[in-house]
């Protein structure tokens, strides 16, 4: 009998980043700014990479480039807010995604904020808001997975904004 050659593990290649990112592109999500800090301080990001994963206690998930001002925002005050979009503040993704060019606490210019209980930036307004501390970190590659423990929420009213295909969509619940 023959032996198949089986490569270890560490030895099979990753596909192309390019690869990667078309099939990912089949995966709806739900987008969301990650905003933390107070006052000038403030920094925030668009993602579509939050998670639940525990109800006990009650954690998300979110990943974030470790270049980013928010990624060094989250790791200083310990906490974040989670703000997921509704379908009319696609501008906001755009603009919380480094479309228009705004960079740091000049992304906050054009919408109402307010402050939660954690002190962390949140679209009153939003679809759904998460105030979370931080509870873990770990890097993986170019970004961290941050782990926030869930102290409060807010519901809100609309549809949800969601990113499927590389296009920013409603997805009609009313």
């Amino acid at each position: 009998m023959s032996q198949k050659f089986v490569p270890a593990i560490r030895d099979i290649p990753s596909i192309q980043s390019a690869e990667f990112r078309q099939a990912m592109r089949h995966l709806a999500s739900g987008v969301a700014i990650v905003a933390t800090g107070a006052a000038d301080e403030r920094r925030g990001l668009t993602v579509s990479s939050v998670t639940s994963i525990s109800m006990e206690p009650p954690c998300l998930l979110v990943s974030i480039n470790a270049s980013t001002e928010t990624h060094d925002g989250i790791l200083a005050s310990r906490s974040f807010g989670v703000s997921l979009l509704r379908g009319d503040q696609e501008d906001l993704a755009l603009r919380f995604g480094g479309q228009e060019g705004a960079r740091g606490v000049h992304r906050f210019d054009t919408a109402p904020w307010s402050q939660g209980v954690l002190n962390v930036p949140l679209l009153p307004n939003a679809f759904c808001s998460l105030e979370c501390v931080l509870y873990d970190h770990k890097v993986v590659g170019t970004h961290t997975i941050f782990t926030g423990r869930i102290v409060a929420t807010r519901a809100g009213q609309g549809n949800p904004l969601i990113n499927f295909r590389g296009a920013l969509r409603t997805l009609p619940l009313d």
